[in-house]
């Protein structure tokens, strides 16, 4: 496309121009089996999209699907005045997830972004139309897809790209890309303002990276490798959040048959152990493996930048603190199935004792009976 001349934002009437970078994260299922949704879909490896200083060796493992897709009915709310042709892009993941990344070249004066900023702040209506979008590629994948489940939990993230470079970017713009990230059309506070603005990252004088919870601000050139490694941040936070959620909904019902219940029989104590035992120890396995395949999904070892956009994308979206949570989780799960393992040890016992019982009574009842 070919953008208009660059006019500072200051600057009544000014013209920018501005990739809006929208990135939606959805779960199918456990596990995509990539060789047969490669053939299903037509798609190609994904490749991580790098620099000359990106060491060869960075990169996904296993490479995920991609297919460009049309992005449809999907269009940004408000008036804007589209440049070029909105450009959207499937991405599949062997841990199950599916990724959606569109973008939309527009051509806006600064006023205006931060009115779309603000009319962002309500993604329902595009998380809606994304879904929309996606369930007939999803039909389509589910032969292979393992124990397959279109969740409705989604996570979204926008970046405003300025693909321009100049010096002080956030040193005299620091206020207006503060309410970009903050999706905010009222002015912030001075505290605000330097916390929306608190994590960023320069590699050039010229450019700039800021990211916050809801929005980010990227103003540089040739920046598909950061862009990408933003996105695959969200797709995590996504899956931290489904793993969480399934660790919680299946050790409440462990809780549920650990509990004691005395109008229960001692032959469904036995089998209701059983199954708890067996569950218990399939959501441990199951939970750790997908979690080590989603944390080890893309190493940035060997690009300092990179890892630094992503520790960045961390920091904002709070991975740590999902980590922290879903370790914590199966550690519970753990001592769960060593609780589970012990009462069933105990029921055992009982039946044995009662079994011993029961044969000494039958031996004096019948040594009774003779005399």
């Amino acid at each position: 496309m070919t953008a208009p001349q660059t006019i500072d934002p200051e600057r009544p009437g000014g013209i920018l121009p501005v990739v809006v970078h929208l990135a939606f994260a959805f779960d199918v299922g456990d596990e995509i089996n990539l060789d047969a949704a490669r053939e299903l879909i037509q798609g190609e490896l994904g490749r991580l999209p790098r620099r000359k200083r990106t060491p060869e060796s960075i990169g996904y493992r296993p490479a995920p699907v991609r297919l460009p897709i049309d992005p449809g009915g999907l269009r940004l709310p408000g008036e804007v005045v589209m440049t070029g042709v909105p450009r959207a892009e499937l991405t599949l993941f062997d841990f199950g997830a599916v990724s959606l990344a569109i973008e939309f070249p527009l051509a806006a004066s600064p006023e205006a972004l931060s009115d779309l900023a603000g009319r962002l702040s309500d993604m329902a209506p595009l998380n809606e139309a994304a879904y929309r979008l996606l369930e007939p590629w999803i039909e389509r994948l589910k032969s292979a897809v393992f124990d397959f489940s279109f969740s409705p939990m989604t996570e979204e993230y926008i970046v405003f790209h300025l693909p321009e470079r100049r010096p002080r970017w956030l040193e005299d713009h620091a206020d207006w890309i503060a309410g970009l990230v903050r999706l905010e059309t009222e002015p912030l506070s001075e505290t605000e303002v330097a916390e929306a603005t608190r994590l960023s990252l320069r590699y050039t004088p010229s450019d700039l990276v800021v990211l916050d919870w809801a929005a980010g601000f990227v103003a540089d050139v040739d920046c598909a490798d950061t862009l990408e490694v933003i996105d695959f941040a969200n797709v995590q936070l996504l899956e931290y959040r489904h793993i969480d959620d399934r660790l919680d909904d299946r050790l409440e019902a462990a809780y549920r048959l650990i509990r004691p219940d005395r109008r229960r029989s001692l032959v469904r104590g036995w089998n209701t152990h059983g199954v708890a035992v067996r569950q218990v120890r399939e959501l441990e396995i199951e939970a750790a493996g997908l979690f080590e395949r989603v944390d080890n999904a893309l190493k940035l070892i060997g690009d300092h930048y990179l890892s630094r956009v992503f520790e960045l994308a961390s920091g904002r979206f709070h991975l740590r603190g999902w980590q922290q949570s879903i370790r914590r989780k199966l550690e519970t799960v753990g001592d769960v199935y060593d609780l589970l393992i012990q009462q069933a040890g105990g029921h055992r016992m009982e039946a044995l004792e009662i079994t011993v019982v029961l044969l000494i009574t039958v031996e004096i009842l019948l040594a009774l009976l003779k005399h």
